[in-house]
């Protein structure tokens, strides 16, 4: 192993004898020595492994055997000491590594052109050598975000009525990537508390500069507005973006429509009617007075079938949409994407340098794991129920504890979860690493050969 070093004892790999005697429970919470047992018997130190070789593990001619011991790893530990620049020659020192200093969060970096553990000794040579030459294209978005659109939770939490913002954000970036840019090998991660991450691993997006980066995400961008603006959304031209078309008719509409209108009451109060109403830009105040005029009536009576949310977002729509008012036709998608379109931290996906949350992280605030999420059923995918840390010992006490076992976490509910990350991402992903490496090696040997047949 190499980097900063800050060493801390072991404890027993076990959980406590007195635990065990008073049932297969274990208390709900996080600390060191669950996430110990964790490290020690859960984690997939082999899979990450593979993942961040790149098929450079192998004995092929063409692989380069200083890939993975180039790639940066962060620590933060308990005690906020906080360690930059690790890195590792092999899977076994990653794995000595995390079971002795119990980092309460991995992040993983960029590859550099050398180990970044030794990158004093270059700066010292004169030469600036240290760079970063590879990372994967990363993708942050974050729940609170998003708080200006959301009623049922604010800052760091999230609930089912909310996190519908994250399936749309899944959705509309996903298939961006992979239609618009033709990437294949993609992760998504719940990020174990109020958002998701995503890896796009293409060797080809791995190799981007900073400033294609900035232009992928800025294709994504719309918002254009700060905390104040009351209009953060503005389409000019005569059509939408394809992209933006297809992600408003195929996903934005529908959700907004089926469920944020309901789940966050967005017409219900004055108060949020009135934040839709700024969004309309109406001079004289014709239509937003007659809109105004109709809700302040509450005209939904007793025996109102229709939720007054629908009611009121077809009266505006209807108003919006009848070619009465020039212009007009669309503020209805303005508002649509003002609520529903994914909001991406622009810095992270900008810069090769930033660090991102490693995979199967365990969040210490909320103690769940950081799962993959599968982008084709993401609808499905419930932040309440993944698996936490309690759960997972709890599991493990119940199969009782094997010292030396393989697989432990097929045991648990983390298994679907690691055979997911295995059978839908990491598989394809290394046939099309091992592919493109031979490619490369057989034009290399071609090419020799031809410079000396002449």
């Amino acid at each position: 192993m190499t980097g900063d070093e800050v060493s801390k004892g072991s404890d027993d790999m076990m959980i406590d004898e007195h635990e065990q005697k008073q049932g297969n429970a274990v208390p709900d919470g996080f600390n060191s020595h669950y996430l110990k047992v964790y490290y020690g018997k859960l984690f997939p130190y082999a899979d990450i492994f593979k993942w961040m070789s790149y098929g450079n593990d192998g004995k092929h001619p063409a692989c380069n055997q200083s890939y993975f011991s180039r790639r940066e790893f962060s620590f933060t530990l308990d005690n906020e000491v906080y360690l930059r620049f690790q890195s590792f020659n092999s899977m076994s020192e990653l794995e000595n590594s995390v079971k002795e200093k119990c980092p309460v969060k991995i992040d993983i970096g960029p590859v550099y052109s050398v180990d970044p553990s030794k990158r004093h000794a270059y700066a010292q040579s004169g030469d600036n050598v240290f760079t970063p030459v590879e990372r994967e294209l990363i993708f942050d978005i974050d729940m609170s975000d998003y708080d200006d659109v959301r009623y049922c939770c604010s800052g760091a939490d999230v609930c089912l009525e909310c996190w519908p913002l994250m399936t749309i954000a899944i959705k509309v970036i996903d298939t961006s990537l992979r239609d618009d840019f033709g990437f294949s090998h993609i992760l998504w991660v719940y990020s174990g508390r109020r958002g998701v991450h995503c890896w796009v691993c293409d060797g080809k997006a791995r190799r981007l500069t900073n400033e294609q980066r900035a232009a992928i995400a800025d294709y994504f961008r719309v918002y254009k507005g700060n905390e104040n603006s009351h209009k953060k959304v503005s389409f000019t031209g005569l059509a939408l973006h394809p992209f933006l078309a297809r992600s408003y008719t195929e996903v934005l509409m529908d959700f907004f429509e089926r469920k944020l209108l309901l789940s966050q009451e967005i017409f219900s109060t004055e108060e949020r009617y009135e934040k839709i109403l700024d969004m309309i830009p109406d001079p004289d105040q014709s239509i937003t007075s007659e809109l105004r005029g109709k809700w302040q009536e509450k005209r939904r009576t007793a025996n109102s079938k229709d939720d007054i949310n629908v009611v009121r977002w077809e009266q505006l729509k209807n108003m919006l949409q009848s070619g009465k008012h020039k212009g007009l036709r669309r503020c209805v998608e303005e508002i649509v994407f003002s609520f529903t379109y994914p909001r991406l931290d622009m810095e992270v996906s900008k810069h090769m340098n930033h660090l991102l949350k490693a995979p199967f992280c365990v969040h210490p605030k909320t103690g769940r794991v950081c799962v993959p999420i599968d982008p084709n059923h993401c609808e499905e995918f419930d932040p309440t129920a993944v698996p936490t840390l309690s759960n997972l010992l709890e599991q493990l006490n119940i199969g009782g504890l094997r010292a030396e076992a393989d697989n432990e976490w097929d045991r648990t509910s983390l298994g679907k979860s690691i055979r997911f990350f295995r059978s839908s991402f990491l598989q394809p992903l290394l046939k099309s690493c091992k592919e493109e490496m031979e490619s490369s090696y057989n034009a290399k040997l071609q090419q020799s050969k031809n410079s000396f047949s002449w």
